[in-house]
């Protein structure tokens, strides 16, 4: 919750009450002047009326301020954010006109004030309803709520606010000056898509987790049945092969162990248009939108994961597991924006100690800069076990120009196919992104290739 007032936001002498002691002086020195009383008594009822309306005059400017909802708001759900016009007199506000700004990704269609509707959005309208001003009218020492309920249709911090106000009282004789507050912030979680992927992995490393390894330890894959040695834990004994053999065997198995997932988003570059949770997805949408299925995928499984931006910030999330992981990297998507550099953000990104060996790299990337294909080049010489995900739009249209924009556009996807078959010929598969089942094939394909025996030069 947020409000601020204006230093300077006083109270101003209205036109109706220029008019009214204009009037009155008119009337009396027209009465001096010839002498009528009639004209006093004219000017009778204008100079009581005023004076009986500024018997009480407000000593401190209204108070505004902004409450956003706190509750876990995802792409697609009713976001309620409210506006409070607060009246710290003992007099009643006659009028007070409110409004307030919206993100455009927040479609507000109705807007009530305690309980009642104000205005009601009409179906197929893009318009916002908190585009228009609002008229009340506020009791002494209370506040009055003017609620806004709508659609949100896009993830991020989309801000609700700033909101102004302005109060006539004295029955419209004083005016305040415009009080503003300042904007609140609104959570939007992007909407998880379906997604599920095969068991198969590179490599487990971690202690625990839902992956079998090779290993021999604590697990639930029988790995065959050898003699008992110390140590060996007696629920663990074959009674079947020890009766058979005369001699103590134990059943062993391999262990359960987890894998570190790493995301890397590609936040070099932008392209096509984002039409909401509804509406066409833009490159942004569909990486972060696959980012938070996969994290929560692997997550749910019992495997780390951490987060990469390839890009000049080089943000980064620290590889963790649970549910409070996943609430973080929901908060940390929140952030991620397109951002173009000239320099080389490798070094940042995969520096000394920051990119575990054993880690499965799944890059999302539109492939729209060379950089990051030489990246995922770079990546997989260096022996790690990279998965790019392209996520460029299917239906991306082609420049509307006239002239030689639609051959260049048609030579420029030449271009791109050939890179992306240069990069499957470098070993670095390449998929398009479509929810669930997208890295079955590749994840198979990866995990074949990671348990292959490899073939060492002398």
């Amino acid at each position: 919750m947020t409000g601020t007032d204006r230093p300077d936001g006083g109270w101003a002498p209205t036109r109706a009450l220029g008019r009214a002691v204009l009037l009155t002086g008119l009337l009396l020195v027209a009465a001096v002047l010839l002498g009528r009383v009639d004209l006093v008594v004219l000017a009778a009822p204008f100079a009581l009326g005023t004076a009986y309306a500024l018997r009480r005059r407000p000593a401190a400017p209204p108070q505004v301020w902004i409450t956003a909802e706190e509750a876990h708001l995802v792409e697609g759900g009713e976001v309620t954010s409210t506006v409070t016009v607060g009246n710290p007199d003992e007099l009643t506000y006659d009028a007070v006109v409110l409004r307030a700004r919206v993100s455009p990704w927040l479609r507000i269609e109705r807007a009530s004030l305690a309980g009642t509707a104000l205005a009601t959005g009409r179906p197929g309208d893009t318009g916002s309803v908190a585009d228009r001003p609002f008229v009340t009218s506020v009791a002494p020492a209370t506040a009055v709520d003017l609620e806004l309920a709508g659609t949100a249709r896009r993830w991020g911090r989309h801000p609700v606010g700033p909101a102004g106000a302005r109060v006539a009282a004295a029955q419209g004789l004083l005016v305040s000056r415009a009080v503003y507050a300042e904007q609140a912030r609104t959570r939007v979680y992007p909407r998880t898509e379906p997604f599920d992927a095969v068991e198969a992995m590179p490599r487990a490393a971690g202690l625990v987790g839902a992956h079998h390894s090779r290993r021999p330890g604590e697990g639930g894959e029988l790995a065959g049945v050898r003699v008992f040695a110390p140590g060996d834990r007696l629920r663990r004994v074959d009674w079947r092969v020890s009766l058979r053999t005369r001699q103590l065997h134990v059943a062993a198995t391999l262990s359960d162990r987890d894998a570190e997932v790493v995301v890397l988003l590609d936040v070099l570059a932008e392209a096509g248009r984002s039409g909401g949770v509804d509406g066409a997805a833009s490159v942004l949408d569909t990486t972060v939108r696959a980012a938070a299925a996969i994290a929560e995928h692997y997550l749910h499984r019992g495997d780390r994961v951490a987060l990469l931006e390839y890009g000049p910030t080089a943000r980064r999330l620290r590889p963790a597991t649970g549910r409070r992981q996943y609430l973080t990297v929901l908060e940390w998507l929140l952030d991620v924006e397109a951002r173009s550099s000239p320099h080389e953000p490798y070094d940042q990104v995969f520096g000394p100690q920051l990119l575990s060996a054993d880690a499965l790299v799944v890059v999302l990337t539109p492939l729209l800069d060379e950089r990051s294909a030489q990246m995922l080049a770079r990546l997989a010489r260096s022996g790690r076990f990279v998965v790019a995900v392209d996520t460029l739009p299917v239906d991306l249209p082609a420049p509307k120009d006239r002239g030689w924009a639609e051959v260049a556009y048609r030579l420029w996807r030449l271009d791109r196919d050939t890179m992306v078959a240069q990069l499957r010929e470098h070993g670095v598969p390449v998929v398009p992104w479509a929810g669930a089942g997208s890295l079955d094939q590749v994840l198979r394909d990866v995990a074949r290739l990671a348990t292959a025996p490899r073939v060492g030069a002398r």
